[in-house]
């Protein structure tokens, strides 16, 4: 098992992210958050949501697959759900990075999409946010880190 801070790191390593559940009223959703903050810090990163053509101004692909060239990683921004669907369609396509976002409450997060791709050999952070850690940290998602830390919304090891 890896800690946390070395998944993170890892996973932030990758400079073409794929994000799911970017919605097209970005005032509503986490994903549009991650997003943008790894668009701000140079990562190429494509918007995944089946139901829009373009997300924050961007091109929004329908699943992980029409992303022209693939990804390396992808963060999971939907319902637990949705997770288990795109944890198979990341197997499917090779990709062993992803990260199934989560703040307060439930988030993303799935323990059986997470069982999955680790069956499967993919590195899965289950729980925290990308911004939390560097380079896409800011203060206020350091002091979340600590808090959801401490409830147990960021793994610290995966």
């Amino acid at each position: 098992m890896a800690t946390i801070k070395e998944a993170a790191s890892e996973f932030l390593s990758h400079k073409r992210v794929a994000v799911t559940g970017v919605s097209r009223t970005p005032g509503s959703h986490g994903s549009n958050v991650v997003y943008k903050r790894l668009k701000e810090r140079g990562y190429e990163v494509f918007a995944v949501n089946p139901n829009a053509e373009e997300v924050e101004a961007d091109p929004s692909y329908h699943d992980l697959g029409s992303i022209p060239g693939g990804v390396d990683a992808v963060v999971i921004g939907t319902r637990p759900e949705i997770a288990d669907e795109t944890m198979r369609e990341c197997a499917e396509l090779g990709i062993k990075h992803v990260w199934m976002h989560r703040g307060p409450g439930g988030g993303s997060v799935s323990a059986t999409a997470a069982a999955y791709g680790r069956e499967r050999g993919i590195t899965v952070i289950d729980g925290g946010c990308p911004c939390m850690f560097e380079p896409t940290a800011d203060r206020g998602h350091k002091v979340m880190r600590v808090l959801f830390t401490l409830t147990g919304s960021v793994p610290r090891q995966v």
